[in-house]
């Protein structure tokens, strides 16, 4: 879920006496505007008092100057912004430092403003972290949202489908992804027999990680391959990097501070550059138009036939190129978390496993693997899939949305530019949706007939909702789908004598739950 792009060297330069003396000045200056926006938080200027007459802003609580809220929320953002929902309702503010923000919670608040009034929630707010990341090439981080990036989205999500849907040569998978995935489960499952107490993590990363590279690079590694491994590990620790955060996203002085963490996270970021830009030319040096072998030979594909294709003309080709590594990242974090769920649900619920173990010997048998094709005869592995969603609600937050132009929501008044948070996890979690939000029950998926409740699932929010959703959601399903029947075609995954199972995690950009291991015997 990040882009590569440079980065200037002269936002680390040392601090002078003369800089930390400005420091010092704005500092004061952050205060005395922190007690005079006090009743006024949001940004006057986009907004006439006239509209804050017949609009008030949304309540919230009370900010201490400088800090804003930052010291109310706690290591549990998910948790407290979910507290501060039942006193404030659906629709509430907080200061984070200096950035006043809008919290959203409830499935029809949060529908009406993605879905219904989707454009004026479609863009993103310009935080430090995002233009150092992105620098506004990414279509995953770009602020501006119009006629480009739509173009931008539609481009990622055609080649995502198209590609991964194409039909292999010499195989009997019904497309590409369905091959990869397939491959990796079937060598996890010849080498996973009788294994005791081992831990799933590096596995379950390496198989997903190889299918999004086949995916976008046309190449599955070994798994000791070193350029394999230094992918995986910059991958993780930008991951882990930007969802610690950023002083600078909530206090713009701090952008004038060296930031160890984010010249840490640059210097990861540079060398998966190297990676992309070694990988996109030599495919630009073997490409055949007539035999395209990936989603980077479909985009080179494009970049040639600008004269052809009018909606590839309104882009750049570093953004034409800089779609595969969207790409890249819409099929790696989410899945690796959600398989990892999904292994220590299966393992604490080992009834369930049962169940899905039977649904796949009445619906696909022994003599071949699973295809895309047996998910809707599987619904209730689906409604398992559901609930990990549900009940772990990993994404607990959307990437951050930013309003477009001045909007109402729910009788208030939201200025242009206001940075807005989505609250995922309280929506996975109400009960007044689910009755029993703390239970895992895939059953509740299941209406009276025992076919999937789409009238349900459209209520899990884990991919974002509207303009912004993201674009690997359905690959996402897919490759869950198909990794985990295939794993359990073949094998019994069981808990290890004696362990405790602890569901709880700790907060993140995705929350990964606490390490466990886990036995594998073969079914058979």
């Amino acid at each position: 879920m990040f882009g590569t792009f440079p980065i200037k060297d002269s936002q680390y330069a040392s601090l002078s006496s003369i800089t930390v003396a400005l420091l010092l000045l704005t500092l004061l200056l952050m205060i005395l505007k922190a007690h005079k926006s006090h009743r006024y938080p949001f940004q006057l200027h986009h907004c006439s008092q006239l509209d804050y007459m017949k609009y008030p802003p949304p309540p919230g609580p009370t900010p201490w100057p400088l800090v804003g809220n930052l010291l109310q929320m706690g290591d549990q953002i998910h948790l407290s912004f979910t507290c501060l929902r039942q006193q404030y309702g659906d629709v509430f503010k907080m200061r984070l430092g200096s950035l006043t923000v809008v919290v959203l919670s409830g499935y029809t608040t949060i529908r009406q403003a993605l879905v219904r009034q989707g454009e004026a929630f479609a863009g993103r707010p310009d935080l430090f972290t995002f233009s150092a990341v992105a620098n506004g090439t990414s279509m995953t981080f770009s602020e501006k949202y119009g006629p480009a990036w739509m173009l931008h989205k539609k481009l990622c999500k055609n080649a995502l489908r198209s590609f991964s849907q194409t039909e292999p040569r010499g195989s009997g998978a019904t497309c590409l992804l369905e091959e990869h995935v397939c491959a990796e489960g079937k060598l996890k499952q010849e080498n996973g027999p009788d294994v005791a107490g081992i831990d799933p993590v590096m596995p379950i990363v390496t198989s997903v990680a190889n299918v999004v590279c086949a995916l976008c690079f046309g190449k599955r590694y070994d798994y000791n391959d070193k350029e394999f491994l230094t992918i995986v590990h910059i991958n993780n620790e930008v991951l882990r990097i930007f969802a610690a955060g950023n002083l600078a996203d909530f206090f713009p002085v701090f952008r004038y501070f060296p930031s160890p963490s984010l010249r840490k996270m640059v210097q990861h970021i540079r060398r998966m550059n190297t990676f992309m830009e070694t990988s996109i030319e030599e495919h630009i040096n073997t490409f055949d138009k007539n035999c395209i072998r990936d989603i980077t030979d479909a985009l080179i594909a494009l970049c040639e036939d600008r004269e052809e294709n009018k909606d590839a003309s309104m882009l750049s080709n570093s953004q034409v190129i800089h779609t595969v590594i969207d790409i890249f990242g819409a099929g790696f974090d989410t899945i690796i978390a959600g398989l990892q769920w999904s292994l220590l649900y299966l393992i604490k619920f080992p009834d369930i496993q049962e169940r899905i173990h039977q649904e796949i010997d009445d619906h696909i048998g022994t003599g071949r693997l699973p295809r895309f094709s047996d998910k809707p005869e599987m619904p209730f592995t689906e409604a398992f899939i559901y609930e990990v969603f549900r009940h772990a609600s990993y994404v607990p937050f959307t990437i951050p949305h930013c309003t477009t132009r001045n909007i109402t929501l729910n009788g208030y008044l939201i200025p242009k530019d206001t940075c807005v948070f989505i609250n995922q996890y309280q929506v996975n979690h109400d009960i007044d949706l689910w009755g029993d939000p703390d239970t895992f029950r895939p059953e509740r998926f299941l209406g009276s007939s025992g076919l999937l409740s789409k009238e349900l699932t459209e209520k899990v929010l884990i991919f974002g909702m509207g303009k912004r959703r993201c674009l690997g959601d359905g690959f996402a399903r897919l490759e869950m789908f198909i990794f985990l029947t295939t794993l359990l075609h073949g094998l019994q995954i069981q808990n290890v004598p004696g362990q405790e199972l602890d569901l709880s995690t700790d907060f993140g950009l995705t929350m990964k739950p606490r390490p466990y291991r886990i036995t594998i015997s073969s079914r058979f």
